[in-house]
């Protein structure tokens, strides 16, 4: 780079042939005396070494020299000022390059340096060269760097020591060697170019832009050491970080070009810094839409707080992804569970609060709820500590009074439970590495879509996703792991759950679960749970085993289908009512679980796949499909597919309506389940009243409310043998469990027929 040439910028200043008129003993600056007609110095036209130059005397403690017409200087740009020096007589001098500084307006550039280093000249008649150089940037090997502010110069020289002795000096050159600072081979512009210094405290915010602004296509380097920006930067061209930058939490660096993890990284010296001021640039137009992480390890030393790296967003809700790469753990306290024991005060007048809630202040917001009369994954939504109020996720079954809760704030990798509402966010091909040491993701109390795909959550300590509020809200999470911590151990032992959600219409889909306590607990409708594969099994011989999915809504409108559901079940509850005995609405209404592969071994002969568990009395099913599943027991048989647990309560089973429970396949089930039944009834001997038995075979060993058909199957004959072609009318719900119909016929009769049987209306 040399401006002289690309540029057609003049540097040399004018010889001194050209009239002394030009050469100033003050600062160079308008209206400076100048050396024309000066008793101590004048042009000597032809000497044995220089040819054409100025014999000065020295007569003043700092003899300046400066040319009278303005050097031009260019932001990142740097100019070699040489002169050739002999003394002639007298005492002999120190000489060195000197300028004076000026800015826009023609001032006086104050607090800069201006002069070179000093030579002292020994011998008479010796050529001695004196040279510095003059730039914007700090550099090494740069002399007098003047900042962005210095526009031009009065170059010259110094001479300072003794007075009475006289010099020559050959014409003074001024040259560009801007080349010397670049780097081979590469095309950079040097931020220290544009005035940056990287001492760590001097703010480098303008001298960044005008880096950028200058790049014109090129990188950016950030040299060697700290670099203090105090403001928001954002840089328009890649840039390139040997040193690394410092700034506010809420300043934001957002590198438009080279927007990805290893840029960031690389920029603050630190990853975890780097992923969070990189996810701070995210939300704030960076103008990238995912963060990639380039397939790079971030290691995380405590709980990353999401909003508060971003602390001017309390909500957000255009679409962000982050991408590629894995987030890990590092072994330290930082991911203890925190434990707070309170007294509260639970009514089902106003069934998400606690109040009278002791040692509030101690409470955290996400923390999970435990005590008497509390369901399974209710966290504290948020607090009113002035009201000493908590808001909670969802009612309590049984919790009305006064008593002590326990509160248990998990340590996530991830937490965005401190925005308000995130909307829109995804996660693409990371894993999230727990470690057993950790949690992994907390979700924001509010917000819709927030999605996972082909993510994995490995060893999370107790949670894989958490759900504190309503931000699960169409919640959308493919072809993910979850990878559980307790794989070794038994099933009762296990505490860690996959995910939960509270809101609506979420969709699990092609994910994996191996051996958690719970795959996932649903609360809300419209869920859509379709083509995963989890299992929790262990070694135990007639072991017990946990529900892999929970249900706590009644009417909750869900499919379950296609899944690979393994040595665990589906369990339907309504265990999140304040009022749990049912008095009004659908009660347990709208499932559909269908074409699922349902396998278990090593169970209790009382196992089942699907379970009903109602919290409260009068409870019914009231619209359940159940088709196309494959149900089948390995190292030992099981009683019933399906089965309710009546901890609690029973289901009304006069009541059920619409049971649709056929197309399934049972193998080492002892119970071959279906609605409508079809039983073949065979009367060896004349009676006028046969007692048909389901024996067992209808859904969840309900009663027998309807019958669709009596088909004979073969002759239908009184002792004597002759044919009766009658019909029986039946009565229906006969026996001590009601699951039995009676075929009352005009006549005592025997014979062959099939039934069907419903347990519906």
């Amino acid at each position: 780079m040399n401006i002289a040439i690309t540029d057609g910028v003049e540097l040399m200043p004018p010889a001194f042939a050209e009239g002394l008129n030009n050469w100033s003993s003050g600062n160079g600056t308008p209206g400076s005396d100048t050396y024309q007609g000066a008793a101590n110095a004048a042009f000597v036209a032809a000497d044995a070494d220089f040819g054409g130059c100025l014999e000065l005397q020295k007569t003043t403690s700092v003899q300046k020299l400066r040319n009278m017409t303005r050097t031009m200087l260019t932001p990142g740009c740097y100019l070699q000022i040489t002169a050739k020096v002999k003394a002639i007589s007298g005492a002999l001098p120190t000489v060195r390059i000197a300028a004076w500084a000026g800015q826009s307006g023609g001032g006086h550039l104050g607090g800069v340096v201006e002069t070179g280093p000093g030579t002292s000249l020994s011998t008479y008649g010796e050529v001695v060269e004196v040279s510095a150089i003059v730039g914007t940037g700090s550099r090494n090997g740069v002399d007098m760097p003047w900042g962005r502010a210095a526009r031009f110069a009065h170059v010259g020289l110094d001479l300072i020591g003794p007075n009475g002795g006289v010099v020559r000096i050959e014409d003074i050159a001024v040259r560009d060697v801007t080349g010397v600072f670049l780097r081979d081979m590469i095309s950079l512009v040097d931020v220290t170019d544009y005035g940056a210094i990287g001492d760590g405290s001097t703010d480098n915010t303008a001298a960044f832009e005008a880096a950028d602004a200058a790049a014109a296509g090129r990188r950016v380097l950030v040299p060697a050491g700290e670099f203090y920006l105090g403001s928001t930067v954002s840089m328009n061209h890649e840039v390139q970080f040997e040193g690394t930058v410092r700034m506010p939490t809420s300043r934001m660096l957002l590198l438009t070009r080279n927007f990805d993890f290893p840029s960031y990284a690389a920029a603050f010296g630190d990853e975890e810094l780097g992923f969070k001021k990189a996810f701070q640039a995210l939300l704030n137009n960076a103008d990238h839409e995912s963060l990639d992480l380039c397939g790079r390890k971030v290691t995380l030393r405590g709980p990353v707080d999401m909003q508060a790296a971003v602390p001017n967003k309390t909500s957000y809700a255009t679409r962000r992804v982050i991408r590629n790469g894995q987030l890990e753990a590092a072994a330290n306290a930082a991911w203890d569970t925190d434990t707070v024991t309170a007294q509260a005060t639970y009514s089902t007048s106003d069934a998400r609060k606690l109040t009278n809630v002791a040692n509030i202040a101690n409470i955290p917001v996400g923390a999970l709820v435990e005590g008497s009369g509390v369901g399974r994954e209710i966290y504290v939504r948020d607090k009113n500590v002035g009201a000493r109020e908590l808001t909670l996720t969802a009612p309590l079954y049984d919790a009305v009074g006064t008593q002590q809760f326990t509160f248990r704030d998990f340590k996530y990798m991830l937490d965005f439970s401190g925005f308000s509402a995130l909307s829109k966010f995804g996660m693409t091909e990371v894993e999230i590495q727990c470690a057993g040491r950790c949690s992994g993701i907390r979700l924001a109390p509010a917000g819709t879509v927030f999605s996972l795909d082909h993510c994995f959550i490995s060893r999370p300590r107790n949670r894989g996703i958490t759900s504190i509020g309503s931000g699960c809200q169409g919640i959308l999470i493919d072809n993910c792991q979850f990878l559980s911590d307790e794989e070794p151990l038994n099933v009762s032992a296990r505490q860690s759950i996959a995910l939960n959600v509270n809101a609506n219409d979420a969709k699990l889909r092609n994910n994996r679960a191996t051996k958690f306590r719970h795959f996932a607990l649903l609360g809300g409708q419209n869920q859509t749970v379709t083509g995963n594969h989890f299992f929790q099994g262990d070694t135990v011989a007639d072991g017990s085993r946990t529900a892999g999915l929970i249900l706590t809504s009644t009417n909750c409108a869900s499919t379950v289908s296609d899944n690979y559901i393994d040595n665990c079940f589906v369990e339907w509850t309504n265990e999140r009512d304040a009022r749990p005995d049912f008095s009004s609405g659908f009660s347990f209404s709208a499932l559909s679980i269908t074409d699922n592969v349902f396998l278990s071994g090593d169970v209790a002969r009382w196992f089942s796949y699907i379970v009903v568990k109602p919290y409260g009395s009068g409870h019914f099913l009231n619209g359940m499909t159940v088709s196309g599943n494959k149900f089948r027991s390995i190292n030992g048989s099981i009683d019933r597919a399906e089965r309710v647990d009546t901890s609690f309560a029973d289901l009304d089973f006069s009541r059920s309506k619409s049971i649709f429970y056929e197309g399934n396949t049972y193998h080492n089930v002892s119970a071959a389940v279906a609605n409508p039944l079809r039983i073949e009834h065979v009367q060896g001997s004349t009676a006028k009243t046969w007692t048909v038995d389901t024996d067992d075979a209808l859904p969840f060993r309900g009663q027998a409310r309807g019958v669709d058909s009596v088909i004979a199957i073969g002759p239908v004959e009184i002792s004597g043998g002759a044919d009766r072609h009658a019909m029986p009318h039946t009565k229906l719900r006969v026996g001590s469990r009601r699951d039995q119909v009676q075929l009352i016929w005009p006549e005592a009769v025997r014979g062959t027929v099939q039934v069907t049987v419903r347990v519906d209306k």
